[in-house]
């Protein structure tokens, strides 16, 4: 893969999610998603959609039906959920978009790839041991294509990708309250690159 890095923005403020998709696209980070527990998460899709042309803009955090068709129709590119729904898998695969449940254990990684999903998210990949957790799933479970997310950072994250990883999901950890609060894109905008550079010898 190309890209192994999604940045997940968590935005409490419309204007603040535009930056700071900006800042990390900038960078050069190209998998971007909007939480559905941010700031109008709909129309942040749909204008980032618009301006980052060059980026895949996706939704997370979609727990409900309702959720669903308003990240569809906000024209998301791929959809994350914390859990396995075996209807809204159903669904996204008829549409064609790309979806990725979320899991923990290994019934549950099983559980949503048999249902259809393209990759499985597993969260909150630190509960169980980090990236030795995904190192130990690699065999049993076959080759299932896994996103950790929740307690990646940019230190850890090549770690990820040894043990088997797909791809990874940083939120907080990238994100960090502190340059939020103080709009230092800047700052964000070279926490961003560290992660692109911790990554490139795994990206192809």
């Amino acid at each position: 893969m190309q890209h192994r890095s999604i940045a997940v923005i968590r935005a409490p403020e419309f204007e603040l999610g535009l930056e700071m998709a900006r800042s990390v696209a900038r960078a050069g980070i190209k998998l971007i998603e909007i939480t559905w527990n941010s700031d109008r998460p709909a129309h942040l899709i749909a204008t980032l959609r618009q301006e980052l042309t060059d980026c895949t803009i996706g939704a997370g955090t979609l727990i409900t039906q309702a959720q669903f068709t308003e990240a569809i129709s906000a024209d998301a590119q791929f959809l994350f959920s914390p859990h396995c729904d075996p209807d809204l898998i159903s669904r996204a695969k008829t549409l064609g978009i790309p979806i990725v449940p979320g899991a923990l254990t290994p019934t549950e990684i099983i559980t949503a790839w048999q249902a259809g999903a393209n990759s499985v998210k597993v969260f909150p990949v630190h509960s169980l041991g980090g990236a030795s957790y995904i190192r130990s799933l690699q065999a049993p479970l076959h080759g299932i294509p896994l996103i950790p997310t929740g307690g990646v950072s940019i230190e850890n994250s090549a770690e990820f990708l040894k043990a088997g990883a797909i791809a990874l999901g940083l939120s907080s950890e990238l994100f960090l309250p502190s340059l939020i609060h103080d709009r230092n894109w800047d700052g964000l905008h070279d926490r961003a690159k560290a992660l692109i550079n911790q990554l490139a010898p795994y990206c192809h």
